[in-house]
């Protein structure tokens, strides 16, 4: 089984030459490029597909079909890390929006009803 860096990985994103990183596993998708239901450029968003690979719902078939691009593993070491993202959104802003949304709708059924 071959070793491959994120940086190896990161070099085959043209439609001639497209790897993937899915679970841990790399693949050369190269020869699927024009038949992807979804189109090449599916294939060319990204190097690690493994979120958008599984979010869609790939059919058994589709995951058996994988055996046949298979070359190797990737080296999680050299995977850069992502930043963590903090929410910014002030609690304050949000019990404010709690409060003001339901009494905004209150005001306005109050309007309609008695005017």
């Amino acid at each position: 089984m071959k070793i491959y860096s994120y940086e190896d990985l990161s070099r085959h994103n043209q439609i001639k030459d497209c790897w993937l990183l899915i679970s841990g596993k790399v693949y050369d998708v190269t020869q699927f490029m024009n038949d992807h239901p979804r189109g090449d450029q599916v294939l060319l968003s990204t190097a690690d597909a493994t979120e958008d690979f599984d979010d869609v719902g790939h059919s058994e078939s589709a995951k058996e079909m994988l055996v046949k691009y298979y070359i190797g593993e990737i080296d999680s070491s050299t995977i850069p890390v992502k930043p963590i993202t903090q929410d910014t959104t002030s609690s304050f802003g949000i019990k404010t929006l709690q409060f003001l949304v339901p009494l905004m709708i209150l005001g306005l059924a109050f309007i309609f009803c008695c005017w």
